[in-house]
């Protein structure tokens, strides 16, 4: 179904994906290290500073204007948490030459620019431009400030704060807004050059190409020192996950007109684990999906919730419920939440949740691969956790998970921490 063909280049793995299927050629550079204190905010800071400009265009304005002289191309680059790794992803997205009467290259002239992002960025002297700098530090600032501000993801940050208090997975991954003004363009050129030289880097290239031309072009382009040395994969052990004696409750209040009601839960499965499959359909029937447990039972029966969901989170092996509550509804909401956990653990899941929810999850594997950026994230998920898995094996996975699969995964599931962002001032329950 996916022709994923995998290169060891001097510093970086090739990935291509040949597809008729796209009008675009996709470039998505994954550039992955384990989550550390000392760097997060450094490597948020990174991120933004490389795609504001390179040696040949060492503005955002011609950068954009080198965008526009390539049919319109686009570039970004945003930062995500995958398990206990920070990963920069820069993504580039051009027209298929073939699809252009006058072509002049594009390929090349994309791959030139791809490649000044990452390592001939716009310097001054020998360090990054300090105007670059200034204006990406006010943006990232921002970006951390509008986190408090949008309650949903605030309760969700001070909930990994809590659960995972001693651990990196704590760390949010715009880093920390305190310490960004101290961070020095020679500090950040120093660390972006650790980057270069250590950090693990793979690239996606998806489209209308050919594996053996895309080769010869990043061997041409991408040019690494000799003493580049890849960081070994960090997958977390879901079977090394700290047990839970007792479950932390954690309460706080603001002024807000809707209580966030978010509760973290340990799977030990992660997705190099053989239960993977079953994780993914009892997060399906749990809260995954608008026919599921929590939906069904917290907002449609008791009319509890504005909303109520769960997610999971692959390669730290955990699963997130949020629900928007009234302050007044907290015992009760997480008296069902838990209750309906109860049921699976039971195997109180009837033939029509349990085969909906394959035939969802189906959908949207199918739906996530069906875009250059969707097929690269399902494809990198590989990385991240040191497996070999196609998209078939994952999808006859799905097929063959058994009821008792998802029982036997949801007796494992353990509820960690409960936070609830309260109203202030509300009369809600006196314990709360």
């Amino acid at each position: 179904m996916v022709n994923h063909k995998k290169t060891n280049l001097h510093g970086m793995t090739v990935h291509t994906i040949e597809t008729k299927k796209y009008k675009t050629t996709s470039f998505i550079l994954q550039v992955k290290e384990p989550i550390n204190e000392k760097n997060v905010t450094k490597r948020a800071l990174l991120a933004y500073v490389l795609q504001s400009g390179t040696k040949d265009f060492p503005s955002s304005k011609e950068l954009r204007s080198a965008l526009d002289d390539l049919y319109g191309a686009t570039l970004n680059a945003d930062l995500s948490k995958k398990g206990e790794n920070q990963v920069i992803s820069i993504r580039m997205e051009v027209a298929n030459e073939k699809f252009l009467s006058n072509s002049e290259h594009v390929l090349d002239k994309a791959f030139h620019l791809l490649s000044q992002v990452l390592l001939a960025p716009a310097l001054e002297g020998d360090v990054f431009k300090e105007g670059i700098v200034k204006k990406e530090k006010r943006s990232l600032k921002q970006q951390i400030e509008s986190i408090y501000d949008d309650k949903m993801r605030y309760a969700n940050k001070r909930l990994l704060e809590e659960m995972y208090d001693s651990e990196p997975y704590r760390l949010n991954v715009y880093g920390n807004g305190d310490e960004v003004d101290s961070i020095s363009s020679k500090e950040l050129f120093d660390y972006y050059q650790e980057v270069i030289k250590n950090d693990k880097i793979d690239l996606y290239v998806i489209g209308d190409i050919s594996t053996d031309e895309m080769v010869d072009k990043v061997s041409k382009h991408f040019r690494f020192s000799k003493d580049r040395k890849e960081d070994e994969a960090n997958a977390v052990n879901a079977a090394d996950e700290k047990r839970i004696s007792e479950v932390k409750e954690i309460f706080e209040e603001q002024d807000v007109q809707q209580g966030k009601l978010h509760m973290g839960y340990r799977t030990y499965t992660t997705y190099a684990d053989d239960d993977y499959f079953a994780l993914q359909v009892f997060n399906g029937i749990f809260g995954g999906f608008s026919h599921s447990k929590l939906f069904m039972n917290v907002r449609e029966k008791e009319s509890l919730a504005y909303y109520a969901a769960s997610r999971f989170e692959s390669h730290k092996g955990a699963v997130f419920v949020m629900s928007g509550i009234e302050t007044a509804n907290y015992e009760k909401a997480v008296k069902i939440i838990k209750e309906q956990h109860e049921e699976m653990k039971k195997g109180n899941i009837t033939e029509s949740e349990f085969e909906q929810t394959k035939a969802m999850i189906n959908n949207q594997v199918l739906e996530t691969i069906d875009h250059p950026i969707g097929l690269s994230e399902v494809l990198y998920h590989n990385v991240v956790a040191g497996t070999d898995r196609s998209i078939e094996e994952w999808m006859e996975g799905i097929k063959k998970v058994t009821k008792d699969d998802v029982v036997a995964v949801a007796k494992k599931v353990t509820l960690d921490t409960i936070f609830f962002l309260k109203g202030a001032g509300t009369n809600g329950n006196e314990n709360v």
